[in-house]
């Protein structure tokens, strides 16, 4: 049996494995209508899981966020135009804020637009600064960065659950992005119709006139089908952010280094300096001695 077993278990069916081996030992026991936290703790421990993972598990479960329903046929046809994930953390909120700040400033183009107890918000970095991120991004050949550079805005929310626990929420707008998806399959169809009308009214064959107009809906659906790559993205930056705020907010916020300035801070606080000192002002010029 153990010789059609692969020598490496990757993370997919690594989940799987754990999932069924868990719904066996489950099914060894007789759990009725269900089962009190307590028993589920034991149960824990009789399959070697931690008390700790089996409460957070189960602070996770409890805080779940529902599905969201979609809108109408336009999010069924081209996609939500808000994306969310959440998680329970180990570790007070403080520290949980702190590495999410962390992670947003130093690997996504947001800029943080506002910060209140709990709550926080950014908003996506334009002009110059964005451009000399971006380029120094390729410099450095990061690959998996400025997942979240498609949304408009970008929200948290840090609710404290009990001791040493707390629940982060991230969504994501993208309502700036689909309409501009929106706009091309308007464009697109748009021109097939008109088309199609021209060579109507040039009595051309109904045949020759509907070709425009199937070209024109084909091409909107093909438009339509570019928006849920950028769902998908953004679906996983925000779950990237939460893997950075799960693995960093269990040590307390005076045992976390500050981050040091990385070139682009330093680049611009020196642009700054040079501009408030005068050094980029032309001179006035001198009158030249005759």
């Amino acid at each position: 049996m153990t010789e059609n077993v692969p020598a490496r278990v990757d993370r997919a069916a690594l989940e799987r494995i754990l999932h069924r081996a868990a719904e066996l030992q489950a099914s060894e026991h007789d759990v009725g209508d269900g089962m009190t936290p307590d028993e589920v703790v034991k149960l824990g421990d009789e399959v070697g899981i931690p008390g700790r993972y089996l409460r957070q598990a189960m602070l996770e479960e409890q805080s779940r966020l529902p599905g969201r329903e979609s809108k109408g046929i336009i999010d069924h046809t081209v996609g939500p135009d808000e994306v969310a994930a959440a998680r329970v953390v180990r570790g007070d909120p403080e520290s949980a804020e702190r590495a999410l700040l962390e992670w947003m400033s130093k690997n996504e183009l947001m800029v943080l637009q506002r910060q209140q107890p709990g709550r926080l918000s950014w908003e996506r970095m334009t002009g110059v600064q964005a451009a000399m991120r971006r380029g120094m991004s390729t410099l450095e050949g990061a690959k998996a960065r400025f997942m979240l550079s498609r949304a408009n805005v970008v929200r948290a929310t840090i609710t404290p659950l009990e001791a040493g626990f707390c629940h982060v929420t991230i969504s994501a707008e993208l309502k700036g992005t689909r309409a501009g998806y929106l706009g091309g399959m308007a464009t697109v169809g748009g021109s097939g119709a008109v088309a199609g009308g021209i060579l109507v009214a040039l009595n051309a064959f109904w045949i020759v006139a509907a070709l425009p107009v199937v070209a024109g809906a084909g091409l909107a659906y093909i438009v339509s089908r570019q928006f849920r790559p950028v769902v998908e993205r953004t679906q996983l930056g925000l779950e990237r952010a939460l893997d950075y705020v799960e693995g960093n907010a269990i040590k307390p916020s005076h045992q976390i280094p500050d981050r040091a300035p990385g070139l682009i801070e330093l680049i611009t606080t020196e642009m700054r300096k040079a501009i408030s000192s005068g050094t980029f002002t032309n001179p006035q010029r001198k009158p030249r001695d005759r």
